[in-house]
């Protein structure tokens, strides 16, 4: 109790050396613990994509490029697949629910999604949660179309706005559907997913802006269908094909039944995906980036605790009077040892717990900006075990570093510490 004692007279004699050092360390554990943080937030988000669908169903092609097309919106199908198999496929009793998704049609960058409005019913991320509107409503007319929460930030678009979109992708545009523009009906609140950055509307409006198109290309000449013409002929406008369909089964016994029977499907190669796995399977393929954000931070930690060790040995030469003092009191290796240890350790202790508390307030500050922002969901949950054991083996760390400082003091001789050096 003496030695914690005196440590603690000691460091507020040098508080202001102390106090730099133990900012430096409550750096280093708000960096660590919010790369954590945010670690944990993308994985959940990335792995909650989508949630509550059992199978994706696609053309043949592998599992991760068909959930990387039909959900996350990258890259292009290989092919589509016939509205007759897709009724085919969900017309199985095992199947409780679909959503059809239709892509290859853009808005300023921004990917179309061809749908129905069940998709604003069962499509659910973070597990439970279903996609709600921040204004507006789902689309009701032909020409309505829902934007992402993203679309309308960056483009500054409002409930009512008009838009027209282009045929084709990114650099892929060929042409826009001017002659077709659509109304905002609705603003989607931010979800964190790809449907932020997306615009959708019915299947029959993708039908219906290709009603003058021929081969991939507007018709030239002859008879054009008008925008009015095309909403009176809406209840005859059936998609021919789609890219994918999101499926929810009765009962999950079934999926592997029912993947079977996709996978197997005689009138056209499809592929069936179990979004579950196969969202694991594809975070493993990018699991490097958080291995590097999680050996950054403990590099960072590791360079406070050297800061640390480098300022007490500064300040040896400046204690050599007192060591030599308590040594000449009788003052053995175990109270001079303990003595720079309890220092480094009250040093390590008070930064971890400032880095806990600093970490925690501003996380409740900013996790309502970021998830209306960006989407991007942090849990406010106690450290987990994983942390815990770092956080504790920082403390460790920390009264390591005071290790050597402390036997270089003890080392100093009593005729050194008495001298007075001009």
């Amino acid at each position: 109790m003496t030695v914690l004692r005196l440590a603690l007279q000691s460091l507020r004699n040098r508080w202001l050396t102390a106090l730099l050092t133990v900012l430096a360390i409550a750096i280093s554990v708000v960096l660590l613990l919010s790369v954590e943080k945010i670690r944990h937030g993308a994985k959940a988000g990335f792995a909650n994509t989508v949630s509550d669908v059992d199978l994706v169903i696609g053309a043949r092609t592998g599992n991760i490029q068909l959930l990387l097309y039909s959900i996350f919106h990258i890259g292009n199908a290989t092919n589509n697949i016939t509205w007759q198999s897709y009724q085919e496929v969900t017309s199985r009793r095992d199947i409780a629910w679909s959503v059809p998704i239709s892509l290859g049609d853009s808005h300023k960058g921004f990917r179309v999604i061809g749908t129905s409005r069940d998709f604003f019913k069962h499509y659910k991320f973070r597990k439970t949660q279903s996609v709600g509107f921040a204004s507006g409503a789902a689309f009701d007319d032909l020409f309505d179309a829902v934007i992402g929460a993203e679309v309308a930030h960056k483009l500054g678009y409002t409930v009512g706005q008009k838009i027209v979109v282009a045929h084709g992708i990114g650099s892929l545009v060929t042409a826009d559907h001017a002659d077709m523009p659509f109304r905002v009906s609705g603003i989607l609140a931010a979800t964190g997913t790809p449907i932020d950055r997306s615009v959708l509307m019915s299947l029959e409006a993708i039908e219906a802006i290709h009603i003058n198109w021929r081969d991939g290309a507007p018709k030239q000449g002859g008879f054009q269908v008008t925008a009015e013409m095309a909403r009176r002929l809406s209840a005859r406008l059936k998609p021919k094909e789609i890219t994918a369909a999101m499926i929810g089964l009765k009962s999950p016994i079934s999926t592997f039944r029912v993947q079977r029977f996709v996978n197997t499907f005689e009138r056209e190669p499809l592929t069936a995906a179990m979004p579950a796995l196969t969202l694991y399977e594809m975070w493993g393929l990018v699991g490097t980036a958080e291995t590097a954000l999680f050996a950054v931070s403990i590099m960072v930690v590791i360079t406070s605790l050297i800061g640390m060790m480098a300022m007490i040995l500064a300040t040896l030469s400046e204690r050599r009077r007192e060591i030599a003092i308590l040594r000449a009191m009788g003052a053995g290796p175990r109270t001079v040892i303990g003595l720079l240890l309890s220092e480094a350790g009250i040093l390590a202790v008070v930064g971890v717990g400032v880095g806990l508390v600093t970490t925690y307030a501003g996380l409740a500050v900013v996790k309502p900006i970021i998830n209306e922002r960006y989407g991007l969901f942090l849990e406010m949950t106690a450290p987990t075990s994983v942390e815990w054991m770092v956080l504790g083996a920082v403390v460790f760390g920390g009264i390591l570093a005071g290790l050597i400082p402390a036997i270089r003091a003890y080392r100093m001789s009593l005729a050194d510490g008495m001298t007075v050096r001009s």
